[in-house]
């Protein structure tokens, strides 16, 4: 079955551009970005800018926004049974618009990328095309926050997500 993705969470004056690969089964029933109960991403939002996995969706969307931070994924669509990266299948991918809203981001300093999966497919459709509209950007790896990504625990996650993320974000991590 093809799948097609969200639109952004754009915040104004983003500085961070967090992005996925493409939302899991659970996300697009519920039409949320990490809406897996097991998914990491939001308890480690909560830690890192209050963004608390209990706070209603539109809160934690609005808190995102207001720490300028913004989410999106490489991929629009694809073909996928089930939720795990590595089922998707390469010949069906289609991207987002990254450059176009990238360029739009005049504050933006840095893409990071939730999971091996979005770096990977980031870096085959557009750095290795390109990597000129890229590279005054920090491009960052942090470990996944699915739960599929079991070799580490949340709280481990969490501190690499807070470590690497430290110079970016306009808030202190601690």
């Amino acid at each position: 079955m093809l799948l097609t993705g969200f639109l952004p969470i754009a915040a104004p004056h983003s500085r961070l551009l967090i992005l996925g690969s493409m939302p899991g089964v659970e996300s697009l029933r519920r039409q949320q970005y990490y809406a897996h109960p097991r998914n990491a991403f939001w308890m480690i939002m909560g830690e890192l800018v209050g963004a608390l996995p209990e706070i209603d969706y539109e809160k934690r969307v609005m808190i995102l926004k207001e720490n300028r931070i913004s989410l999106w994924d490489v991929l629009d669509r694809c073909v996928r049974p089930g939720s795990l990266d590595g089922d998707i299948e390469r010949e069906s991918e289609t991207v987002n618009q990254l450059s176009e809203f990238c360029h739009n981001q005049s504050q933006l300093r840095a893409l990071a990328f939730n999971g091996r999966k979005a770096r990977e497919t980031f870096n085959r459709h557009f750095l290795k095309k390109d990597p000129s509209p890229w590279q005054h950007l920090q491009l960052i790896d942090l470990p996944s926050t699915s739960p599929a990504y079991a070799s580490l625990r949340p709280s481990a996650k969490l501190e690499i997500w807070r470590q690497r993320l430290q110079p970016i974000l306009p808030i202190n991590l601690h």
